[in-house]
C-alpha cells in the first residue's frame, strides 16, 4: 500500500478539484528469479502474472491468454476454500518479496510503474487475507466479507462466465467446458467451507441479503436440476460450430448429478444462517468488522482516508453538485422543493420513461447503441491514440438481475477476440430514464470501462490483471464529465441533469457506505438518504444499498478516484499553461494504466515534465 504524502488527497483538495470545472480545450503545442536489467524485469513481471493466473484461470480466459503453453488453464476454474486462500497468500508474499528486491536502476518509467502497481496490489491483498473471513480480491474491486451472498459466489459468476467468456470454437474448447463443469462442485464445496467457518466465528450476513441470496439460489437450482442454461450454452454453441459429440448427455450428468447437490448444500447453509440472522446492515456488527471495513476502504480508494473523512467529503461534494443542478431545474420549469424533490418529480415525467416490458427493453437497447455510436465519433477530440472500442451490449441474465446493479461493464480479451461488454439490468424498464441512460453508457463503455481497459490490455500481462477500484471507477466517472465536455448533453438539458444526478449519486455513496458500516445507519435510513437528498427511485436504490452491505467500501472509490483525476488535470493545466492539451493529459492517464492514485500522480508528473 502506497501512502499518500505531499501529492496528497485531502478532503479539501478533492472539493477544490471538483469545483474547478474545466471547459474542453485542445491547446496546441514461479521460476528462479530472473537476472537484473530491463529484460530481467519484464521476465519477472511476467512470471508474477502467471503465478497469479494459476489461482485465477477464469481471468486468463477473460483476457484471452489461456493459449499455447498455458492452454491448460482453459480447463480449470481454480482452487477454492480457506486452504486455497492460504496458499495464494503465500504465493503473493513470495512474489512481493521478489518484486521489492529486484534492482530498479536503469529500468524505463513504465516498468518502474509496473513494479509500483504490483507492490501496492499485493501488499493490500496480503493484509486482507490476514483477516479471518471473506473473499479477498487481488487487483480487483469486489471486497466481499460474505463469500456467498446475493451478488457474490460461484452460483452467480460461473454460469455467466461459461456462457459469455468461455470460448467454444473446437473440440478442445468443448472438452475444456466439460472439465470446468467437473470442477464446479469443488469450487462450491470450497465456498461452503468458507461460509460455514465464518458462521462459526459469528459472521452472519444480514437477513435481507440472505433472503435475496436464498431466492436466487433456489431459482438457480430450479434451472440446474433440469440441466438448464449451462447445458444449453454448450449444446447450442457446439451445434453452431458443428462439433460432434454427446455434449448434452455428458454436461447434463455433471450439472444435475454433481453441481445440483453442491448448490443444495450451499442453500441449506444459507438457510441455517437465515435462522440466526439479524437486520444490522453494517460491518460494525460483525466480528472484527471495524478492522475489516478499514481494510476495505484502503483497498477501494488506495488512500488512507478515514471513514469520517470520506463521509464529510461525500456531503460537501453533494452540496457542490446540487448547486449546479438547481439552475438547470429552474430553467426547465422545476422550481419548487429541494433538488431531490424536483428530481423525483422529473423521474415521474412520462416524457423520460421507457415503455414497459419487452417493447421498452428493445427501446433501451436501441437507445444505448445510438449513444455508443455518438460518443465513439468524438474520441479523436479527446485522445491522441484511439482504442478500438470493441464492445457489445448484453442484458444481464434474468436470474442475476434482482441482486445486480443497474449496469456494469469492462474490456474484453487482450487479443480482441472476446469483446468488451456493457451488461444492462432490464428486470424492469422502470430502473431507467431517458435522461440517465446516456451517462450510464459513457461510464460503462466509451470512454469509460471498455475504452480504458483496452489501453491497460496493451501493457505487460500483470497490468491487464491488476486493477484498482478508485482508478477503474474514478476513470469511468471522469468519463461521464468528459462526455459532457464533448457536448453529449448540449441539446438535452434533462440529460445534463441526469449526468449531474449520477455524479451526486456517487457522492451519496460515500455518505451512505460510511453511514452503514461506520456510523451504524439502518438500511431504510440509507435508502431514504438517496431518495430524499438526490431524488433517486426506491426501485433503483434498494439493490444499490444492499450492494454496499455486501461489498463494503467499494462504492466510495468512484468519487474519490474522479476527484483525484480532476485534481491532477488542474495540476497539469496550471504547470503547463499553453502547452497543455486535453488529448495529451487523457492519453497520459490511460497509457499509465490502471494504478493506485499515488502512482497515477507520478505518471501525470512524468507527462508534465516531458510536455513542458
Amino acid at each position: 500500500m502506497h501512502n499518500i504524502t505531499d501529492t496528497s488527497l485531502s478532503r479539501r483538495s478533492f472539493i477544490g478539484a471538483l469545483g474547478a470545472s474545466t471547459a474542453l480545450t485542445v491547446l496546441p503545442g514461479c521460476v528462479t528469479t530472473p537476472t537484473g536489467g530491463q529484460a530481467g524485469a519484464e521476465a519477472l513481471l511476467d512470471d508474477i502474472a502467471w503465478n497469479l493466473l494459476r489461482y485465477e484461470p477464469t481471468r486468463a480466459t477473460g483476457l484471452g491468454v489461456d493459449t499455447g503453453a498455458h492452454a491448460a488453464l482453459r480447463r480449470q476454474l481454480g482452487p477454492a476454500g480457506p486452504q486455497a486462500q492460504d496458499s495464494k497468500a503465500a504465493t503473493l508474499r513470495a512474489d512481493l518479496e521478489r518484486a521489492r528486491a529486484f534492482p530498479k536502476e536503469g529500468l524505463d518509467p513504465a516498468t518502474r510503474t509496473s513494479f509500483e502497481v504490483v507492490e501496492s496490489a499485493y501488499s493490500t491483498a496480503i493484509d486482507g487475507m490476514a483477516l479471518p473471513y471473506g473473499d479477498i480480491p487481488v487487483g480487483s474491486w469486489r471486497t466481499a466479507p460474505y463469500a456467498v451472498i446475493q451478488n457474490v459466489g460461484a452460483y452467480i459468476d460461473l454460469p455467466r462466465f461459461l456462457d459469455s467468456d468461455h470460448p467454444i470454437a473446437d473440440e478442445y474448447d468443448a472438452e475444456a467446458y466439460i472439465a470446468r463443469l467437473e470442477e464446479m462442485p469443488g469450487v462450491l464445496e470450497g465456498e461452503l467451507e468458507k461460509i460455514t467457518s465464518a458462521r462459526a466465528m459469528g459472521v452472519v450476513p444480514p437477513d435481507f441479503l440472505l433472503d435475496k441470496a436464498i431466492d436466487q439460489m433456489r431459482a438457480q437450482l430450479d434451472d440446474v436440476r433440469s440441466g438448464g442454461a449451462m447445458v444449453e450454452s454448450l449444446v447450442r454453441r457446439t451445434n453452431e460450430e458443428g462439433i460432434p459429440g454427446n455434449w448434452e448427455a455428458r454436461a447434463t450428468e455433471i450439472v444435475t448429478g454433481r453441481i445440483a447437490p453442491a448448490l443444495e448444500a450451499q442453500l441449506a447453509e444459507l438457510q441455517r444462517e437465515r435462522a440466526v440472522a439479524d437486520s444490522d446492515p453494517g460491518m460494525w456488527s460483525q466480528p472484527r468488522g471495524d478492522e475489516w471495513y478499514d481494510w476495505s476502504l484502503r483497498s477501494s480508494t488506495t488512500t488512507n482516508l478515514s471513514p469520517d473523512e470520506i463521509h464529510e467529503l461525500g456531503l460537501e461534494t453533494l452540496e457542490n453538485i446540487h448547486a449546479r443542478m438547481d439552475p438547470i431545474l429552474r430553467d426547465i420549469g422545476y422550481t419548487q422543493g429541494t433538488v431531490g424533490d424536483r428530481m423525483t418529480a422529473l423521474s415521474e415525467d412520462e416524457r423520460f420513461m421507457f415503455a414497459e416490458g419487452d417493447p421498452g427493453r428493445a427501446e433501451i437497447m436501441a437507445f444505448i447503441e445510438d449513444r455508443v455510436a455518438w460518443i465513439r465519433a468524438q474520441m479523436p477530440r479527446a485522445f491522441r491514440e484511439l482504442a478500438s472500442g470493441n464492445l457489445e451490449v448484453r442484458r444481464l441474465p434474468p436470474a442475476e438481475e434482482p441482486g445486480a446493479p443497474t449496469a456494469y461493464g469492462g474490456a474484453g480479451s487482450v487479443d480482441g477476440t472476446v469483446p468488451g461488454k456493457m451488461w444492462i439490468n432490464l428486470r424492469t424498464t422502470d430502473l431507467h430514464r431517458k435522461y440517465d441512460v446516456p451517462t450510464l453508457v459513457h461510464h460503462e463503455t466509451i470512454p469509460g470501462h471498455v475504452w480504458e481497459g483496452e489501453y491497460s490490455n496493451k501493457l505487460p500481462l500483470i497490468r491487464s490483471i491488476l486493477a484498482f477500484n478508485a482508478f477503474s471507477e474514478g476513470w469511468a466517472l471522469y468519463s461521464e464529465q468528459l462526455a459532457d465536455e464533448l457536448g453529449a448533453y448540449d441539446e438535452n438539458p434533462a440529460w445534463k441533469l441526469g449526468y449531474l444526478q449520477d455524479a451526486a449519486f456517487r457522492a451519496c455513496r460515500m455518505v451512505v457506505d460510511t453511514g452503514l458500516h461506520h456510523k451504524r445507519w439502518g438500511r431504510e435510513q440509507a435508502v431514504r438518504f438517496f431518495m430524499e437528498r438526490n431524488g433517486n427511485k426506491r426501485e433503483q436504490i434498494a439493490s444499490e444499498v444492499d450492494r454496499y452491505c455486501s461489498w463494503p467500501g467499494q462504492a466510495t472509490g468512484y468519487m474519490v478516484g474522479k476527484l483525484e483525476i480532476l485534481r491532477q488535470r488542474e495540476r497539469a493545466i496550471s504547470e503547463l499553461g499553453s502547452a497543455y492539451d486535453l488529448r495529451d493529459f487523457n492519453q497520459a492517464v490511460v497509457d499509465g494504466g490502471n494504478a493506485p492514485l499515488d502512482v497515477l500522480a507520478g505518471n501525470v508528473g512524468r507527462y508534465i515534465a516531458t510536455a513542458g
